[in-house]
């Protein structure tokens, strides 16, 4: 029932899940098992053009063999659904074909491209206005993500610099930086990726807030379910959520000890200010560069959900439920894909948390 045709929406639901990327589509699943209907008990809608969530426009040379690993999504095997999923496979044909396969096998009901401008209070009932007309819904799912709102600090003189600048979002393959000078900043699993990638073929220069931490030997459960404690902790204090890689450390891998080796891993603290030519620390030292390549991670897209008045005044949303993804100002509103539910194998728990907890708030089950 996916990729519908493009007539204006003007639907009446129980349950809304907002993104069909890996915490979209773990909701909408739980929410089939658990015996809602296809369209008139819940619906899918998603921006993007075609299944696969933000996967669809990652680099190129993004491998299967490069990403962390690809988590299965409950009741469908990754390995069962895409064939040929060789390493060297690009992530961002391998996961769209299992995203797609997901959706056709459980006939999820996911309409797109659907872009949410707004969400409003109307009572018993909250729409979801879109580009192709509204959705009236008793609950929301949000798993919008993070894609959509890539994250570059704020740094003095960044509008004077002559060169260019990019996100992490933005970057397609090294070759394009050849012969020039690249400063990477950032301390994430993907500066240290693109670090590799970019120092193959030019100079770069790292540079981190903090110290980065790498963590060696074996990463087991206990530790996976402390780091993510830590990160569900400050969500349920209303704290604006950090990631799970912050607290857990960048793991040793063989391809950063051949960074270390090579010379690369050589890290230089933040600089100060950005001039036309490069970049200046507070001691005054400067440094040329034609390019710098923010991989400074993202923010959570809720926009959308402003007019709710979801926020406390730092910014964060108090959070509260079994996995922390129901919100406590309005509990009909679970955010999946937020806090501690942000990495992928987190986002299935939270999909079907999400899915049980709202069904049972709103008197489905």
């Amino acid at each position: 029932m996916s990729d519908h045709a493009d007539p204006p929406l003007r639907l009446r639901t129980d349950v809304v899940v907002i993104g069909a990327g890996q915490a979209g589509l773990s909701s909408a699943y739980h929410l089939e098992q658990r015996g809602l209907a296809p369209v008139r008990g819940f619906v899918v809608l998603d921006q993007a053009p075609a299944p696969g969530g933000a996967w669809q426009y990652r680099w190129p040379s993004l491998t299967l063999s490069t990403v962390n690993r690809i988590h299965d999504l409950p009741g469908m095997r990754f390995a069962d659904a895409v064939e040929a999923t060789t390493a060297e496979v690009k992530a961002a044909e391998a996961v769209p074909r299992y995203f797609a396969a997901y959706e056709r096998e459980f006939a999820l009901p996911v309409y797109r491209p659907v872009h949410v401008t707004v969400v409003c209070d109307r009572g018993d009932r909250l729409v979801v206005e879109t580009d192709r007309g509204e959705v009236a819904a008793r609950g929301i799912i949000n798993a919008t993500g993070t894609w959509e709102r890539p994250y570059i600090p704020e740094v003095p003189g960044a509008e004077r610099f002559t060169g260019r600048q990019l996100h992490t979002k933005d970057y397609r393959t090294a070759s394009e930086f050849v012969d020039r000078h690249v400063i990477i900043v950032g301390a994430g699993i993907s500066a240290i990726q693109l670090l590799d990638e970019v120092s193959r073929v030019t100079t770069t220069t790292w540079v981190t807030r903090r110290p980065p931490e790498f963590r060696t030997g074996p990463f087991d459960e206990a530790a996976g379910r402390a780091a993510v404690k830590l990160v569900e902790e400050r969500v349920r204090a209303g704290l604006p959520p950090r990631s799970v890689v912050s607290v857990t450390g960048l793991p040793v891998t063989p391809a950063i000890e051949a960074m270390r080796a090579r010379g690369v891993l050589e890290r230089r603290p933040m600089f100060s200010e950005i001039t036309e030519n490069g970049v200046r620390w507070d001691d005054g030292t400067t440094l040329g560069a034609d390019v710098i390549l923010w991989c400074t991670g993202f923010r959570s897209a809720l926009d959308h959900l402003a007019p709710l008045g979801l926020r406390e005044a730092n910014g964060g949303i108090v959070m509260t439920g079994r996995l922390a993804t129901q919100v406590a100002k309005d509990p009909r509103i679970h955010l999946v894909g937020y806090g501690p539910s942000a990495s992928t194998i987190g986002a299935n728990r939270a999909g079907a948390a999400a899915a049980s907890e709202l069904m049972a708030y709103l008197g489905l089950r």
